[in-house]
């Protein structure tokens, strides 16, 4: 897939990135046994991503960031995820949420400008905390149960966040509110260092173990009027291009369960056999099978993350496209775990065998939003007009 043409200045910041992306590969897949067993955040990895300068891969360049775009972010992710699923999923967060206000320059004053600089110099984490357990995922279009009170030169806010990735790491939260006044939705700019912010240790799942994704608790939380960012109204929104993190992420599980795969059936040769499992024409036939569901994942991924990039004009029009990507992209990399795990066999579900721990964490892209009920849904609509 071809990426779009770029300043020679950008391209080399990419393929830093890249060759930066595939070292830490290989380190985070080191720590990856002990981040799931023990279930806690990999605050090693986040050192090295912070080291590396990582956080402010989509900060454009202006504001001191190396300006990557949608497509670049998305094959970071893939090489990142081969590492550590958690660590990828949890920076994507990140990354995304900014990606997003440097493509809509849609936040108010400075406040894109004075982020950015807190980003790049001070190494801040942030992550964008929507979900509530009453409403569900924000993709169902429910009003948040958070409420923002005005008061004389701020904001009052309470209410809980719920699967809030790397709660316990963040530097600051960009929460959605009820504003009282418009019953409008709000997005504010929380510093977790004020008075009233907590995090609940809620985070029991068996995928994801590491993204650490607790509840983010806000009770009576002020927050000055400039940090207010933006007020949506439900009108003129425009698809969130850089969700497509979550199958990037997915995706690049199903390559790290692919890579043991082939490695395990080119060495592994039972008695029984002259030479190894790869000789064999049902180990081959899936092999083909998880090539074909690989290429055809990462082609339609990368067509409509370059379509974003390259027709930003046509951005407001690509939500089906997006949801439809999600779909097909996650759906592929089960499938892809699944026969990575029938090739190994029985040992693929040892403890200690690097497949289950694929196989739990790739379960989890079948309920990030949007799930497949409501994907399938929204396309039968547009097909029908509706």
């Amino acid at each position: 897939m071809s990426l779009p043409l770029r300043k020679t200045t950008e391209i080399d910041h990419f393929e830093e990135a890249i060759n930066t992306a595939l070292t830490l590969k290989d380190i985070f897949k080191k720590r990856a046994e002990f981040v799931d067993r023990e279930g806690v955040f990999p605050y090693d990895n986040f050192q090295d991503l912070k080291e590396q300068d990582f956080l402010a891969l989509t900060i454009p360049k202006e504001y001191g960031g190396k300006g990557l775009n949608l497509l670049e972010f998305l094959t970071i992710q893939e090489h990142i995820a081969e590492g550590d699923a958690p660590t990828a999923l949890s920076l994507g967060w990140h990354l995304g949420t900014l990606l997003e206000a440097a493509e809509n320059r849609h936040w108010n004053g400075d406040a894109f400008a004075d982020l950015s600089q807190k980003v790049v110099e001070q190494k801040a984490l942030i992550n964008l905390a929507q979900t509530e357990r009453a409403t569900g995922s924000p993709s169902r279009g429910g009003i948040p149960t958070t409420t923002a009170v005005k008061k004389a030169d701020g904001w009052m806010i309470n209410g809980n966040k719920a699967f809030t990735s790397m709660a316990e790491a963040l530097d600051y939260s960009i929460i959605t509110a009820t504003l009282s006044e418009t019953n409008h939705k709000g997005f504010f700019l929380v510093d977790h260092r004020e008075k009233g912010v907590s995090v609940k240790e809620t985070w029991d799942s068996i995928s994801m173990r590491g993204t650490k994704s607790d509840d983010l608790l806000l009770k009576d939380v002020y927050v000055p009027q400039e940090n207010l960012l933006v007020v949506e109204d439900g009108k003129n929104i425009i698809p969130k291009g850089w969700y497509l993190q979550v199958p990037a992420v997915y995706l690049g599980i199903a390559r790290a369960a692919r890579n043991y795969a082939i490695s395990f059936a080119s060495e592994y040769s039972p008695n029984t056999l002259s030479g190894p499992i790869s000789d064999v024409p049902e180990v081959r036939r899936k092999v083909g099978k998880i090539e074909l569901e690989l290429f055809q994942a990462r082609t339609i991924l990368h067509a409509v993350a370059e379509k974003w990039v390259n027709q930003p004009e046509k951005r407001k029009n690509l939500g089906t496209e997006l949801a439809a990507v999600k779909h097909s992209v996650t759906n592929s990399a089960n499938r892809v775990v699944d026969l990575a795990m029938r090739i190994v066999g029985a040992r693929s579900l040892s403890v200690q065998n690097p497949l289950q721990r694929h196989f739990r964490d790739v379960r989890a892209g079948l309920h990030n939003p949007p799930t497949d009920d409501a994907i399938v849904y929204s396309l039968a609509d547009v097909a029908l007009n509706k």
